[in-house]
């Protein structure tokens, strides 16, 4: 993130976990390397061996799943639209809405740092979509669109 002179500074897990509602097992962003307010994210999953996925998927060759790859990827976004909107500690809540053309490229396994970067494409009222790359070293893991919105928590 950086602030108006254009440094850069740290933007660490507790900063994190007040922009987003996830707890463990779910918070997938450990980091934000770089935000660009309005534009894109670049933040971090450490995938660790303790993860709970690793117990079944798969026995002896832990794979982190897909899925929970395009979920962190959809949690940076979320960080991405709060501290654009700067609606953290407002309570408000980002849903996932869709996903497109997503692509399985390359296996996430426990001692990686999954980049995740994303990137506004379309901004409407509260509705938002995003490209999205998880990457290892370089290598993309998997990338997809999606589709956001920014709503009020369920009543209940």
């Amino acid at each position: 993130m950086s602030n108006e002179k254009g440094e850069e500074f740290a933007y660490d897990i507790q900063k994190v976990l007040k922009a987003l509602p996830h707890r463990y097992p779910l918070l997938l962003v450990d980091k934000v390397k770089s935000l660009e307010l309005g534009e894109r994210i670049h933040a971090v999953k450490a995938v660790t061996f303790n993860e709970e996925f690793f117990q079944g998927h798969f026995p002896g060759a832990p794979i982190m799943p897909g899925v929970l790859q395009i979920e962190a990827m959809a949690q940076a976004a979320a960080i991405l639209g709060i501290e654009t909107l700067e609606l953290a500690g407002t309570g408000k809540l980002v849903f996932f809405m869709g996903i497109d053309g997503a692509k399985f490229r390359s296996p996430v396994t426990p001692g990686c740092l999954l980049d995740l970067e994303v990137e506004f494409l379309q901004k409407r009222s509260r509705v938002y979509k995003f490209k999205g790359k998880a990457s290892v070293e370089g290598k993309v893991t998997s990338e997809c669109e999606f589709t956001a919105m920014i709503a009020d928590p369920p009543a209940g």
